[in-house]
């Protein structure tokens, strides 16, 4: 029966072949969360890298080779302006937050307390184990290391010759002090500085934009990086760092796991899973880069996610990526120069564990955020009188402890800002609670206005939050 004359065309009743169809819906395609990519590097890196070694396939080896060395190039490429207009900007920054001084004072009180309880923990299992007995390493496997550090290098090289080198050179101590410098310098400047300022914030904008872009190449950069540590050094040389290589990933893990939860529960008073939950992130993506500012801006994404107040964030995590080592430089050169003392048979006593310490407290901007830890390891052994010689016999092994090194000073990087936020009750704590893992892909899944791939992950920064106070809570 056809329809009426009169029935309007795409009515109930209308048959007519001009009726619309329905349109096709899309299925979403999956997509691998960013720690799979991480995992499945991890294992592509192991058995490519396997492979390259036991069949001796130059090709392969090479390749794995110059793909992590582009990715760590990468990094590096934008640390020294990063490092510059973070910490400037962070400085400027305090001037909205109420009590910034003493913000500023118990956030770098913390850094020391942490800090000296690492190196406890370093010193206490390097005595316990023995890590430089029976390695079968011999003197000819030890090199003086290209480059050290003494005191007298660190506090001279703080200060700049010029404008041009330290970030031509990457001299990291010397962008921070000049950043220092500029930033306190705007505060006191007040609205005369506004044009430096505003220019200063949209090129941090653009280096974490483009930061993010490369720490999306994570799990590439993880296949060539575990890969060349694999194919140069096989499992053959690592076990004969067994006891050294464990002591380090058992120190760490102690920190990590061990102290920071215990601080979170008992001085924060907030739950420790729930921050391991939110900050997952970036401490796994710590543990593939080895570089504590290369993963700085997703450190300050999951520290204000975490409720941290985004004005105290921005000052803190800049700060502790170049300064906040617990894993590189406390744990790490406190069993470090016990293994050195015990391969060259020299008897360390109460005065150089006790410098040791001082070294490890005073002494950890001396990282400096970057891959690796070699220059706050030759100054504790150049403190303690120990043969520069020693370090190298762990350069083989030190980008294997360099993955866990990092991960804890980035898990530390963290911390402290939600440590100090909350006994300064300015912790956002339904936002603490509501945190989640999130991809670098997707975001956390919660709302689309929070996609790494489409604002450069970085769209927690643009969230209105109350003003923070000492005093009041957020």
């Amino acid at each position: 029966m056809s329809s009426s004359p009169d029935t309007p065309p795409g009515s109930s009743t209308d048959t007519s072949a001009g009726a619309s169809a329905p349109a096709a819906r899309r299925v979403p395609v999956p997509k691998v969360p960013f720690w799979a990519q991480i995992l499945l590097g991890l294992f592509l890196g192991v058995v490519l890298g396997w492979i390259a070694r036991t069949g001796d396939i130059a090709w392969l080896g090479t390749t794995l080779t110059k793909t992590g060395e582009i990715f760590v190039q990468l990094l590096k490429l934008a640390v020294a302006p990063l490092v510059f207009f973070a910490i400037t900007i962070s400085i400027t920054n305090l001037r909205n937050v109420h009590n910034a001084a003493r913000l500023a004072t118990r956030t770098l009180l913390w850094f020391m307390a942490t800090s000296l309880i690492a190196v406890a923990i370093g010193l206490a299992i390097g005595l316990l184990t023995h890590p430089g007995s029976g390695t079968g390493l011999s003197a000819k496997d030890a090199a003086k290391p290209e480059e050290s550090g003494s005191w007298l290098d660190f506090l001279t090289g703080i200060i700049p010759t010029d404008i041009i080198t330290p970030f031509t050179e990457l001299q990291v101590l010397q962008i921070v002090f000049m950043a220092v410098v500029v930033g306190v310098a705007a505060l006191k400047l007040g609205d005369k500085a506004a044009p430096l300022l505003t220019f200063g914030e949209a090129v941090l904008a653009l280096l974490q934009k483009a930061l993010w872009w490369i720490i999306r190449l994570a799990p590439v950069g993880t296949i060539g990086l575990i890969g060349t540590a694999i194919k140069d050094y096989g499992w053959e040389l690592i076990g004969k760092y067994a006891t050294f290589t464990a002591d380090v990933y058992i120190g760490c893990a102690l920190v990590l796991f061990g102290v920071y939860p215990l601080l979170l529960a008992t001085v924060a008073k907030v739950s420790p899973l729930q921050f391991y939950r939110g900050a997952w992130p970036a401490i796994q993506l710590a543990f593939v880069s080895r570089s504590s500012v290369g993963t700085m801006p997703v450190t300050q994404k999951v520290t204000e996610r975490l409720g941290v107040p985004k004005e105290y964030a921005a000052f803190a995590v800049p700060f502790g990526s170049t300064t906040k080592m617990d894993g590189c430089a406390s744990v790490y050169p406190a069993i470090a120069a016990v293994f050195i003392g015990e391969f060259y048979g020299i008897d360390l006593g109460l005065r150089e564990y006790l410098l040791i310490v001082f070294v490890s407290v005073i002494g950890s901007a001396a990282t400096a955020g970057l891959t690796g830890a070699t220059v706050m390891l030759t100054l504790t052994l150049s403190t303690l009188g120990l043969p520069l010689a020693g370090v190298g016999l762990l350069l083989a092994i030190d980008p294997i402890l360099d993955m866990m090194r990092t991960a804890t000073n980035v898990a530390g990087q963290a911390v402290i800002p939600v440590l100090v936020s909350a006994r300064e009750k300015i912790l956002d704590l339904d936002a603490f609670r509501g945190a989640k893992s999130f991809s670098l892909y997707e975001g956390d899944g919660a709302d689309g206005a929070d996609r790494a791939g489409e604002d450069g992950g970085d769209s927690v920064h643009h969230q209105p939050r109350p003003r923070a106070t000492a005093n009041s809570p957020v």
